[in-house]
Order: structure tokens, then sequence, then C-alpha cells
């Protein structure tokens, strides 16, 4: 006999409930929040932001959620919290006067905890309890623990108090966090809490290279399936912001429409369209070529459009950006004061690679833009390695494509081996490859612009001169001359060459026609000399013939006049 214990799809399955954290990125992570009327535990190092995580927990829910809190802290007082936070815009002493939070400090001196069998949490309790039940809390932090026990070594206390406390928690039904500092090798100091907190949040502060970054893990979650890659998170005055995006299955959805370059002779070489709406281009070249120029033409003309525009610039300030682009026939400043053009400019060095993803996922959710910008992506190789800015692309582009947002980023080539595996790496993520290229010759240096690639589309195979001037941006057929391509002085001098051979032939075909008519006029005069020669001739010939005939007939005449005469005579 075989058990079947597959479950009825018809039958109804009780999730675990949720409590949403509020903090964005966190909710989605963890699909849904933290488990309600449950106890979960916070922990990192010192500097990780432990505090920040929780306290905006408790701001949230009294805000958001319509449930108040209890924050009570053993190492900062509560007036020491409120200057804290306050950079995040929570007005701590606003919300304690409507009664939505509690804050409370609770001093331990570690003098007066002594290692006995009747060492105990009660005192603790009926304090919690209270303010509990103050405000009617839902939600409850207690930051930090190991300062209640931290003179005690028994861990069989440690271990028994801790679970006495998590499962008075629960019955007093309070979603709760707890923070801890991260131990030698444990995700805590004591290496026991993880062990009976139903969720387990481990939060890391790194500095590689001088680079600072925060990472969220979840650890583990108890009845509930969740996230468990490392989720940089950000912390700004609008608080904690947690990218949930590492690697997104290839579902997004595609769109057919096509967006202007704003180059009308690039869209011509695109199929006469331009990109499709929601794609990723790359527009790589050596310094110099016009990479630039390129991007605030693609800004300039999505705005034109009354579309938004974010242009993240690693390299130039945004006033050298507008100024530049200046010259070249466009103002970007407009759109800026109109507010559909937005720039944001840093240096790559300001943050590690995870933080410039999760300021760039912030400010696109925050902007809502049709296109976006990054000038020049090869910058970002010195907060990281090749493989890591491509992971980090990757990401990028995922969540643009998944927004319907049109990505275009520049990227310097030049003839050493790390640019190249960059370029080569970023080439293939990307839907369009543009690439600008110096062309060198006769002492002159030119432009010259390749589509490398345009998935989707058919585009144009030939080669362009790209052609920067104060009129704008453009792109002319190069010539093909007899040592090979020709641009800029010498396709002006094969031109010429080519225009003075023309009207040389030209010469020469008329002067051959004149020399023609000329012949032909010979000719003639010579045949109608001819011709009046033979006519004469002709009639020289019949003039005889004639005068004999006359005679032969007047002779004839005479004959027979003579013949008659003699007849009448007889």
């Amino acid at each position: 006999m075989s058990l079947n214990f597959s479950r009825d799809p018809g039958e109804m399955v009780k999730l675990l409930p949720k409590s949403p954290t509020g903090i964005v990125g966190l909710d989605k992570i963890t699909e849904g929040g933290i488990p309600k009327d449950r106890p979960t535990l916070i922990c990192g190092g010192a500097g990780c932001g432990k505090t920040l995580f929780s306290m905006e927990f408790i701001v949230r829910g009294a805000i958001e959620f319509n449930e108040p809190g209890v924050f009570m802290a053993f190492e900062e007082k509560a007036d020491e919290l409120a200057v804290n936070v306050a950079s995040l815009g929570f007005d701590l002493e606003k919300l304690q006067a409507a009664k939505l939070i509690k804050l409370d400090h609770v001093y331990i001196e570690r003098s007066e905890i002594e290692e006995t069998g009747e060492y105990d949490l009660d005192g603790i309790f009926i304090r919690l309890g209270h303010a509990i039940d103050s405000i009617g809390a839902k939600r409850v932090v207690l930051d930090t623990i190991e300062n209640l026990f931290s003179s005690l070594n028994n861990q069989a206390i440690i271990r028994a108090e801790l679970r006495r406390l998590f499962q008075w928690l629960k019955e007093k039904k309070v979603t709760t966090i707890i923070t801890g500092e991260k131990g030698d090798g444990t995700f805590t100091r004591h290496g026991l809490e993880e062990y009976v907190s139903d969720c387990v949040i481990l939060l890391d502060h790194r500095v590689t290279n001088q680079i600072s970054t925060r990472l969220l893990r979840v650890v583990k979650y108890r009845g509930s399936v969740h996230g468990t890659n490392e989720y940089p998170f950000l912390i700004d005055r609008s608080g904690i912001s947690v990218l949930p995006v590492t690697s997104l299955t290839l579902e997004h959805e595609v769109s057919t429409i096509r967006v202007s370059s704003g180059i009308p002779a690039l869209d011509k070489m695109l199929g006469g369209q331009g990109f499709y709406k929601g794609s990723s281009v790359l527009v790589s070249g050596t310094a110099g070529t016009g990479k630039t120029s390129i991007a605030g033409y693609f800004a300039n003309e999505t705005c034109n459009r009354g579309e938004r525009c974010i242009f993240f610039a690693f390299e130039e300030s945004p006033k050298q950006i507008v100024r530049n682009m200046t010259s070249i026939g466009i103002n970007l400043q407009d759109h800026v004061k109109n507010g559909l053009l937005k720039f944001h400019a840093s240096r790559p060095t300001l943050n590690g690679l995870e933080m410039h993803l999760v300021a760039i996922h912030q400010m696109v959710e925050d902007f809502k833009p049709q296109t976006v910008i990054l000038d020049p992506i090869t910058n970002l190789i010195t907060v990281g390695s090749v493989s890591e800015v491509k992971t980090m692309l990757i990401r990028l582009i995922d969540f643009l494509q998944s927004e319907q947002i049109t990505v275009m980023f520049t990227a310097l080539t030049l003839n050493n081996i790390v640019n190249e595996q960059t370029d080569e790496g970023v080439s293939s993520l990307v839907d369009a490859w543009l690439l600008v290229r110096d062309i060198e010759f006769n002492g002159e240096r030119n432009r010259g612009m390749y589509v490398m690639k345009s998935r989707g589309m058919k585009h144009s195979n030939q080669v362009r001169e790209f052609v920067i001037s104060d009129e704008g941006l453009n792109l002319v057929d190069v010539y093909l001359g007899p040592e090979g391509v020709l641009t800029g002085s010498a396709r002006d001098a094969q031109r010429l060459q080519e225009e003075t051979g023309s009207v040389l032939r030209q010469h020469a075909l008329t002067m051959k026609d004149m020399e023609i008519d000329r012949k032909r006029r010979v000719l003639e005069a010579k045949i109608a000399s001819l011709k009046e020669e033979f006519d004469s001739v002709q009639d020289e010939l019949n003039k005889s013939y004639i005068e004999d005939e006359l005679r032969k007939e007047v002779i004839e005449k005479n004959r027979e006049q003579l013949i008659r005469n003699r007849h009448n005579e007889e």
C-alpha cells in the first residue's frame, strides 16, 4: 500500500502571517516582511546599520501600518536616538507625543550582574510589558541583546533566558526585532540567538580598496521562501533602501516601438527608425571620438519628446556637459529647468559598485525616467574587477529592461587588455553596439562609426564618417580610394580629383566632337565637289550624245525631204 501525502490542488494552505517592514526592497526579498508576532534577529558588526534598520521598522510601522511600537535600547539614550535618526526625517518626539512609539533606555551595570542560578529577565519583562500595554504596541525592538548578558559566561543560563524571552514575546503577540553584535565565526557574540529566532538577517559593512559597501542577507526564515543572496543596501536621507535585484529571469516584456537617437543619419543606419524602446545601447570608442556627444544628443531627443531622462556622469560635471553640448547645437539646460533631464555626477570611487547600483535603482524609482545614460562605464573598473563590473551591469540592464527603460552606456576603448575585456563583456550584454573609431590617414585624424550589432532590426554594415561641427553631429559616406577608405581632407582631395578628371573628360569629349564635326564637314565638301564634277562629266557626256542624236535626226529629216522632193519632180 502506497501513501499519498501530496496536497489536493483545491485545498487551502495556511501561509505564515507576515508583518511588512516598510523598508524599500526588504519586503520584496522576504515576500511580505518579517514573521508576524515572532522574533527576528538582526545581527552584524559595528556600524553596519542595525539600530537604524530596527528604528525604521518601528517608525514605518507606526506611520504606514498603524502599528505602534516600543524601542528598548540598552546602549543609547532616547534623546541620543532621536538626534541620530533625525537626519532620516524621523521625528521621534512627535511620534512619542502621539503615542505611536515609545522609547525606553535600560541602563545595565555590569558589576551588578552576578552569575547565579537565579539570574533572570523578569525585571525586563515587567518593564517591557508596561511599555507595550501603554500604547498598545504591535512591534518591539530590543537593541542590543548582548548587554543583557555582558558579564555572563554560563551558556545554559543565557540560552534558557533567551528562550524564555522569545516565548514571552510570542505570547504578547508582538512582532519583534532583536539586534545582536556579530561574533567571531558566529552570527552573534554568544552564538546562540540564531537558534531560537524564527528569522535571522545578517548585515555586513565591508571596506575594499577604501570603498565602503553595505550588504544584507536573510540567513534563515522559518516557514517562508526568501531570497538567499547578498543584497546591497543604502542608508541615505530617506532611510534604508535594499536592492532586491541579483539575477532576474529573462522574462521581461519587449516593445516594438522605436525611439530616435537624435541623429537622423544614424537612425537611417538603424533601419530608418532608431533603437527599440526599452533596449540597451553601447557606444564605445577611444578618447575624443564623441561618445558623450552621442549620449547628449540621445538625451536631448528624449526630452524633446516630452519624456524624462537621467544622465549619470562619472567623468564630467553637469555644468561641463551642458557647456560642451552647446558647442554642437543643443541646449540641455532648458530640459533641466523643465524637469525632464536630471544629472547625477560623481566619481566612481564615491561608492562601491553595489552602492552605485542601489543609488541608480533608487533614483530611477523616484524620477521614473524613460531613458537612462551612464557615461562612461569603464570608469567603474576603478572600484571593481572586470567580472564585478559586468555582474553589476547585468543586474542594472535586467532591472531597466523590466521597467521598459532605454539605457545607453558609453565605454572608453584603449589598447590594453583590461579595457578590451570590459568592452567585450559589456558588448555581449547590450542590444545595440555602436563603435566609433579613429581613422588616421595622410597626417589627419578623423572618426568612423560602425554599427557592430543591433538585435532584431535591419542595420547598415557600412562605415560612415562621423563628423562633429558647430551644426551638430552628422554621418557622411566615406570614399573608397586606391589606398582604401578616405576621410576628411583626403576625401575632399579625392572628390576634387574626381571632379577635375570629370571636367577633363568632358573637355576631351567636346574636342573630339568638334574634330569629328570638322572631318565630317571636309568630307561632305569633298563629296559635294565630286558630285558636282560627276554631274559636269555626266552633262558633257549627255551633251555629246544628244548632239549626235539631233544630227542623226536632222540628217534623217533632210534625207526624207530629199526623197519627197524627188517624187514630186517626177
